[in-house]
């Protein structure tokens, strides 16, 4: 009875007024006493947690190697034709600078310095263009630190050389300078994902509106959405940046980006699903208010449910372990949850207010009305009768007398698209996600020319000799892959821990690299085993930024198999309760996963074949699945809420077609609204993002133009009565308190 009573709560004469008031002191207050989401980001939060064995290895190197401990920046000194005296001079002046003024954050630095040119140019690379400096940042520093600490460098390199090396052109002689490694690739990361923020921004907010004033030709219309997002993300902000605050939440600027995208393309889906109603009643209720009343009552719940759809499947990321998924799970649930209630009570509010006025040029009215309406212009020409969806209108025809045929023509090419998906390599390396002209990448370009791509990020193997002599070097130096082993050193505090540094020759952020790990840890496992030490595999430790790779993909791997089940369990449960049929809650689940991995394979099209990418991050399977399948279910969602209440009154055959024909204009709009939001991230410089978007766009539209109109409600007509089985056929709404409280 909750949401039947919400209407006049919300929307009447009086209260109208008061929703939006109170709406407007609420987001005035909140942005007044508490930070902004944005003003919180922590953007070097761990990935993952204490027991991995990489962050337990890299105890262990910052405990007994701390000299060589941090965060490497890997500053990428380049000159073609060969490094000159000069340059070299320059580079020990920088060195000794920084020895005696400290940038914020500043760890080791190696004492180039004063070391003679000969020594020093023998570091250099083969044919003299190219030399490293690593420059090293405390372990605690976040990306603001290193950044501010390398634009430092940056100044005083412009000031020891004359002219600014880090602008320099790689390829034109001049002496250049970029700043790679672990540092760097985190300096570029933070600022890639903040500069897109208010780009990412400007765009969705232009494509909603472009959308909107395209399909409802209304100014005022494609307004409103807009403004309950522009509420609900005021709301949300605000709220998750106290979160932020206390320490409950850790937010970062990938996160922010994203949930920006959701609000804007699952907010107004929600709107458009409430507007769509209220405009088919104005042309045949006078009266707006009972219209209002009227969208409402046969709106809410599909809002209702499908935000709590959303909102529940996102909150299962919380059982990720993997740091940046994790953080997802509270920003986004309580983002959608936000706007599902604000398109529940701010949007009816301020359609209360502007009633027929909010369609304007195209105002729906009543035949009598429009009779009036012309008289009062002077016209006597008669009224027409609008035409029902005409597109829609065929296809409900065509899935109700040929469902086997759509059937088997959706299954074959969603089944075909969906077969390609095992086509996809998958890769957990940030590096190549960044754009070419990156600083980082440049300089890693340099560093895999010039030396050999393994100096970029070494790993640090460990061991516990228990006094033996253990062939550590000879051990590694002999496998295949690996370029280069340095001299065993021992630990600080526990002499019988020996590690060497290992370089790959090939690229130490490939998949190809990172799975290499395992072989690592068991060559020096079968040393020491081979040396009488028992245990060996507690008395091995394997730190660097490919054993983080590899606990990363472990940890996703874990990630998947635990969230996806669990999100599909969660939302089958849901759907049982709403649609109180099991036949129904397990076809309308098995079509979104089919429409997943059919994504995934046209994405992989797309990304691969056209796009030219060799492989699309880790991550993003997991992000996909949990966005297209809950918000894929919004769409069955409303279609089937509006089959089963039309066939309280008629043939199953005429409710499914009345059900495609009435809803296929909302949710068409809608599917391109929030499939064209998603596009948007595919403008962005970073891949991760543009595969994201283009992965989960192509899923919005396989929903919006295939699984919704075509497949569900073929195998409805195919099942008939067994569609609701055990129900009744129709979902009553006095029958259980669930109903009542939903108001389907």
């Amino acid at each position: 009875m909750l949401l039947k009573q919400m209407g006049r709560w919300v929307a009447g004469k009086r209260t109208k007024w008061i929703t939006l008031a109170v709406w407007v002191i609420i987001v005035g207050v909140l942005s007044a006493v508490w930070p902004g989401v944005n003003q919180m980001e922590k953007n070097n939060a761990a990935n993952l947690d204490s027991g991995k064995p990489s962050v337990k290895a890299g105890l262990v190197a910052e405990t007994e190697f701390p000299a060589e401990s941090g965060i490497p920046a890997l500053i990428v000194w380049n000159r073609e034709g060969g490094l000159t005296e000069e340059d070299y001079g320059g580079i020990q002046k920088l060195t000794a600078y920084f020895a005696e003024h400290p940038v914020t954050g500043q760890g080791a630095l190696p004492p180039f310095d004063k070391l003679p040119l000969p020594v020093l140019q023998q570091q250099a690379s083969e044919d003299g263009a190219a030399f490293v400096l690593p420059f090293f940042f405390e372990k605690t520093a976040d990306s603001d630190t290193m950044k501010q600490g390398t634009e430092e460098i940056r100044k005083q390199a412009e000031t020891l050389f004359g002219a600014d090396p880090f602008a320099a052109d790689l390829n034109k002689g001049e002496l250049s300078a970029r700043v790679s490694g672990p540092a760097g690739i985190s300096i570029d990361a933070v600022g890639l994902f903040s500069n897109a923020d208010v780009s990412l921004m400007i765009a969705t907010v232009l494509l909603v509106l472009i959308l909107l004033l395209l399909i409802y030709r209304s100014p005022l219309l494609a307004i409103i959405p807009l403004i309950a997002v522009g509420f609900a993300y005021g709301a949300a902000s605000p709220i998750l940046g106290k979160m932020a605050e206390l320490g409950w939440i850790t937010v970062d600027s990938q996160a922010i980006s994203i949930m920006t995208v959701l609000l804007f393309g699952a907010g107004t889906d929600y709107c458009l699903f409430l507007i769509s109603r209220f405009r088919q009643l104005l042309t045949i209720e006078k009266d707006k208010s009972k219209a209002l009343f009227g969208a409402l009552k046969d709106s809410s719940g599909a809002i209702a449910m499908s935000g709590f759809t959303v909102v529940i499947a996102l909150l299962v990321l919380l059982l990720a372990k993997y740091g940046a998924v994790h953080r997802f799970a509270v920003p986004f649930s309580l983002s959608i949850l936000i706007m599902a209630i604000a398109s529940l009570t701010l949007v009816p509010a301020i359609l209360a207010i502007l009633g027929r006025t909010s369609f304007y040029p195209f105002v729906p009215r009543t035949p009598e009305m429009e009779t009036e309406h012309k008289r009062a212009k002077g016209k006597t020409t008669a009224v027409k009768t609008k035409k029902k969806n005409k597109v829609g209108g065929r296809i409900g025809v065509i899935v109700t007398k040929r469902p086997w045929l759509v059937v088997i023509v959706t299954l074959v090419f969603l089944g075909a698209a969906a077969v390609n998906s095992f086509r996809i390599q998958y890769t957990v390396d940030l590096l190549s996600s960044f754009p070419e002209d990156s600083p980082s990448r440049e300089g890693f370009a340099v560093i895999g020319e010039k030396f050999t791509p393994g100096e970029l990020a070494p790993v640090k193997i460990m061991v516990d000799t228990e006094r033996q002599d253990i062939p550590l070097q000879k051990t590694f130096e002999e496998l295949p892959y690996v370029s280069k082993v340095s001299e065993p050193t021992a630990g600080k505090n526990n002499p019988n821990i020996s590690a060497v540094d290992v370089e790959f020759n090939i690229n130490p952020y490939s998949m190809e690299a990172v799975n290499h790990i395992p072989d690592l840890r068991e060559a020096a496992e079968k040393a020491l085993a081979d040396a009488g030490i028992s245990a060996p595999e507690a008395k091995t430790w394997i730190s660097g930024q490919p054993a983080t790779q590899y606990d990363t993909e472990m940890t996703n791997n874990r990630d998947a198999k635990v969230i996806i089940p669990i999100v599909i369990g969660l939302i089958a449960i849901l759907l049982l309760v709403y649609l109180r049929s099991v036949v129904a809650t397990i076809y309308l689940i098995l079509t979104v996963v089919l429409s997943y991995f059919s994504a995934l394979g046209l994405g992989w099209i797309f990304v691969h074949d056209i796009m030219g990418a060799d492989a699309i991050q880790g991550l993003i399977p997991l992000y996909a699945f949990v966005f297209l399948v809950a918000l894929g279910e919004d769409y069955n969602i409303f279609l089937v809420s509006s089959i089963w209440k039309k066939r309280k009154t008629m043939p199953l055959k005429d409710a499914i077609r009345e059900g495609v024909t009435e809803t296929g204009g909302v949710i068409t709009s809608a599917g391109l609204i929030l499939a064209g939001t998603f596009a948007v991230l595919a403008t962005l410089p970073i891949q991760v993002l543009v595969q994201f978007g283009i992965i989960t766009a192509i899923g919005v539209l396989l929903d919006t133009f295939v699984v919704r109109p075509f497949l569900v409600p073929s195998i409805t007509m195919l099942l008939g009565k067994w569609a609701f089985w055990p129900g009744r056929g129709a979902i009553d709404h006095e029958e259980t308190t669930m109903k009542e409280h939903l108001n389907v």
